[in-house]
């Protein structure tokens, strides 16, 4: 089965085509990131607006690259939610329309599980039950994965999400919108030690996340050193300092979650998995623990339409297809997903 997935959930619109016999055939994805940087962050309006643009052009392109004609196409997966919700409605508008036209099915597939699957696109999958860390601009969750669609949330962020903490320290700093790579590159410079910040939420039992005492932390370093106006070693060392304390909370929080669950394989996924620091501290912790560590490609950690080709095409294989009518959903929990 041949199936066209349609990503369109914020400010990338990813499109792809996925077979179920041959994998991965084509993907692309145009990111609005240039536009945004203005702003300092995603606005709804204009994402929408340029999903409008972007998303047939680039269904043109991966039918090409794929090879495939509209008779090659059996099922159509999109990004149902949550996410913005104009930005939601030009992919699932688009999608139901094509499949309305072309007489074939369609899937809406939860955003947050096409990347809890995305790592299955790789050589060498996990295979279920595992734990996965869902960690992005919008998401930090704990997950106990038995099989698709069968999950139990462990912990979550009572507050900002990693992504959104790296994108607050970033602007603090001076760089650039998105903030989690540009934080990264700058505390590859900077030196571990000279600043010692909190590992929030990790003295006491549980799997939950707090990232707003490690922003508020941040800011009032940051201005005890001048502000945006500090010296840049100052800026590179506080930039190391803040992300080594994100990782060492979410290692350490995910270390519980396998001893907890007592499961041997750790998925992290999103946006903030493609951390090299973060990779590098869990790789070291599942060794300790006796467990594996597998993750997606750079590539496929950001939003995409592979993701959630892949996705829909499991549900699609289970028979499951949407209902009629156009109805995505911004706000999603996964524990409303039906197993697969």
């Amino acid at each position: 089965m041949k199936v066209l997935g349609i990503e369109t959930s914020c400010d990338e619109t990813g499109i792809a085509i996925y077979d179920t016999e041959h994998g991965l055939l084509a993907d692309t994805l145009y990111s609005q990131i240039d536009m945004h940087n203005d702003y300092g962050g995603v606005v709804p309006e204009l994402a929408s607006r340029d999903h409008v643009r972007r998303v047939l052009p680039l269904i043109n392109e991966v039918m090409k690259e794929a090879g495939c004609s509209q008779s090659d196409i059996e099922a159509i997966a999109y990004t149902r939610g949550p996410g913005l919700i104009g930005a939601l409605m030009v992919g699932a508008s688009v999608a139901k329309s094509i499949a309305w036209a072309w007489e074939i099915p369609a899937i809406g597939v939860h955003h947050m599980e096409g990347h809890l699957l995305a790592p299955m696109l790789e050589e060498n999958p996990p295979q279920f039950p595992f734990v996965a860390l869902l960690v992005s601009g919008g998401h930090t969750q704990l997950v106990e994965v038995q099989r698709q669609g069968e999950y139990t949330l462990l912990g979550e962020s009572v507050d900002d999400a990693a992504g959104e903490a790296f994108d607050k320290a970033a602007m603090m700093l001076g760089l650039d919108y998105p903030g989690g790579p540009r934080i990264a590159a700058l505390a590859e410079k900077g030196t571990s030690g000279r600043f010692k910040f909190p590992r929030p939420m990790t003295d006491r039992p549980g799997l939950d996340f707090s990232f707003s005492g490690l922003k508020t932390f941040t800011r009032n370093t940051v201005a005890e050193h001048g502000g945006e106006d500090c010296e840049k070693q100052t800026k590179a060392d506080i930039a190391r300092a803040f992300e080594e304390a994100v990782v060492d909370t979410l290692a350490i929080k995910c270390r519980r979650a396998l001893r907890q669950t007592g499961l041997k394989q750790l998925v992290i996924a999103g946006g903030v998995s493609a951390n090299q620091r973060l990779r590098a501290k869990l790789d070291k912790m599942v060794v300790g623990e006796g467990s594996s560590l597998f993750y997606a490609r750079p590539a496929f950690c950001t939003d995409n339409g592979a993701m959630i080709a892949y996705a829909g095409s499991c549900r699609l294989q289970a028979g499951q297809v949407d209902e009629e009518g156009i109805r995505p959903v911004p706000r999603w929990p996964m524990s409303e997903l039906e197993a697969v």
